[in-house]
């Protein structure tokens, strides 16, 4: 069983900037890959990024393309989402997962989920 824990959401103003950490705990960070997904009220879940655990291969939403970068730290376990020009509409609970091996933007097919952080992005 891995648990992960998000930090880093909060109340920022349009144009600005947040970090998302995800920790990671419960079983090695090799061959783990890992995504962040996000759920606006009245929304289903949608994906925004993905990395593999070797940290050469990322992928990323449409929407968040160019302002938004993923990486990890596998010394440290933990996975980063920076947000920058932040929008209105990226405003959602936002949750890491994982899953082994290769990383997707479906998020059925991630194992693990962390309990969600709120970013919040005021106009």
């Amino acid at each position: 069983q891995v648990q992960l824990v998000e930090s880093g959401g909060g109340l920022v103003q349009a144009g600005g900037s947040l970090r998302l950490s995800c920790a990671a705990s419960g079983r090695t960070f090799s061959n783990y890959a890992m995504g962040w997904f996000r759920q606006a009220p009245g929304k289903e879940r949608e994906f925004v990024a993905a990395i593999n655990w070797s940290n050469r291969n990322t992928y990323y939403a449409n929407s968040v393309k160019g302002r938004f970068t993923i990486s990890r730290d596998n010394a440290k376990n933990t996975v980063y989402l920076q947000m920058n020009s932040l929008k209105p509409e990226d405003t959602a609970a936002y949750y890491c997962a994982g899953k082994p091996g290769y990383s997707s933007s479906y998020a059925g097919g991630y194992n693990d989920w962390g309990q969600g952080t709120q970013v919040t992005v005021s106009s």
